[in-house]
């Protein structure tokens, strides 16, 4: 190590194997430095399904065409405008060379899964999940000559002006010192601090469970945010998803979200509907439902079917609690018995007749009901009826560090000469607020790759 290690990455998923990847190819020498035990490596991207891609014409599993504009107008739906367009626009338009360039380093990639996530054109989904790209780029990483460490947690950058000077890590109880050339941070949100996410959100985010790994504490942000790198985001704004309520409180993973909301009725513990469960197709909204369950007292939620809707959607891995009425089932669910049965009711009657689309916009929505259910409105009338509840899953937060296109870390005097971040510590430039199915996964590659590029020929 010292003072002969070229390219030093902090973290261990998607965006960091992408920049050691680059830039052992640009022929730097590199370390990556992991802070989880060698089998929970790879943060969030562990949890990881898809991809979401540009592409003008059919390329690999992607069907159709998905351009720039489509994508660009899909992301400002879901941030309400709250992006940097000028980054975003470059992770949109590099994720179409990042699926041949992720191909030929050893991701595999199946058509998409059918159903309610209407992806076929827009993400190419992972062949194994995320924990299967994640093995393959270490595999890759390996064969190139990277080396990588494991329980390494990275305690401090140290600056001097405008360049790090050098790298504080600990393993195995013993703190070592490292002064590599260029640094690329990809370490991931503050998300599994429960403190900083309770200082940002008040009391109520101690309820959130946390969907990814334990180990994104965000101790390296927020020692380049106490030395004055420039922030970006706001700490209140996350990926936050509604999931399983019977999930674990940390690294449940994708397997515990619920896809079933756009054919339920959602009500709260006092049995009331707060929000229009059939607003748009399920990976452009499924992200503010997050939000929305954190709303509501308690932080539960709880989403109602019907026998009709079953088999609509990806089950989770925990069963529905069923009951072949509405009152037994809010019974099971310890929600008010008359008070449920009364909005059933009138969601029931508010439904009009006309054609039933799961996978698309339908139009069948209710008339007269406040909040409205503006697609895929039908009664909740055929037994067996079934519930879940659902809590706020935070997968990662937003705040994050400000970079330029070249992915290079911002400071109020100016750039940082030797430093670079890619992943979610610097998302927050894009996603202002809300989610695009697969976006964290474009942003992560995109930049990641763009990071070990420039701490390359940073070095050479």
């Amino acid at each position: 190590m010292g003072d002969q290690l070229d390219v030093l990455v902090v973290g261990g998923g998607n965006a960091a194997l992408c920049a050691a990847i680059t830039a052992r190819e640009a022929g730097a020498s590199v370390l990556l430095l992991e802070g989880a035990p060698k089998p929970y490596r790879g943060g969030n991207s562990r949890h990881t399904r898809n991809f979401r891609c540009m592409h003008r014409g059919p390329l690999s599993v992607l069907t159709d065409t998905y351009d720039e504009d489509e994508y660009f107008e899909d992301l400002l739906k879901v941030t309400a405008g709250k992006t940097d367009e000028t980054l975003a626009r470059l992770a949109i338009r590099t994720s179409e060379e990042c699926l041949p360039w992720m191909e030929r380093h050893g991701v595999r990639f199946q058509p998409s899964l059918s159903g309610t996530l209407s992806l076929a054109r827009t993400n190419a989904f992972f062949l194994g999940g995320g924990k299967s790209l994640v093995n393959a780029y270490y595999r890759t990483a390996a064969n190139l000559g990277v080396d990588v460490r494991y329980e390494a947690q990275v305690t401090h950058v140290q600056m001097d002006g405008d360049r790090v000077t050098g790298v504080d890590f600990t393993q195995d109880g013993t703190t070592h010192r490292i002064v590599p050339k260029a640094v690329v941070l990809a370490s991931g949100g503050f998300q599994a601090d429960t403190d900083w996410l309770a200082r940002a959100w008040g009391p109520p985010a101690r309820n959130f469970l946390i969907r990814g790994t334990p180990y994104n504490r965000g101790v390296v942000l927020r020692d380049m945010l106490d030395q004055g790198a420039t922030s970006v985001g706001d700490p209140t704004q996350c990926h936050a998803v509604a999931i399983d309520g019977r999930a674990p409180k940390f690294d449940g993973g994708i397997v515990t979200r619920l896809d079933c909301v756009p054919f339920s009725v959602v009500v709260n513990r006092n049995a009331e509907r707060f929000y229009d469960e059939g607003e748009d197709v399920w990976p452009k909204r499924y992200a503010i439902w997050g939000r929305l369950v954190a709303g509501q007292p308690d932080q539960v939620a709880y989403a109602i079917i019907d026998s009709k809707s079953l088999e609509l959607f990806m089950p989770s891995v925990f069963p529905p609690v069923t009951a072949d009425s509405i009152e037994a089932l809010a019974g099971k669910l310890g929600l008010p018995a008359g008070a449920l049965r009364a909005t059933i009711d009138r969601f029931n009657a508010a439904c009009t007749d006309g054609d039933f689309h799961p996978t698309e916009l339908d139009g069948l929505s209710t008339v007269g009901l406040d909040p409205p259910k503006t697609n895929w409105a039908r009664p909740i009338s055929d037994p067996p009826f079934y519930g879940y509840s659902l809590r706020t899953g935070v997968t990662f937060t937003y705040l994050g560090l400000q970079v330029s296109e070249t992915a290079q870390v911002q400071c109020d005097s100016g750039p940082v000469r030797n430093l670079w971040a890619a992943g979610e510590i610097m998302a927050g430039s894009i996603l202002g607020q809300g989610y695009l199915a697969g976006f964290g996964m474009t942003i992560g590659t995109v930049f990641g790759r763009i990071a070990g590029r420039e701490a390359a020929a940073h070095v050479h």
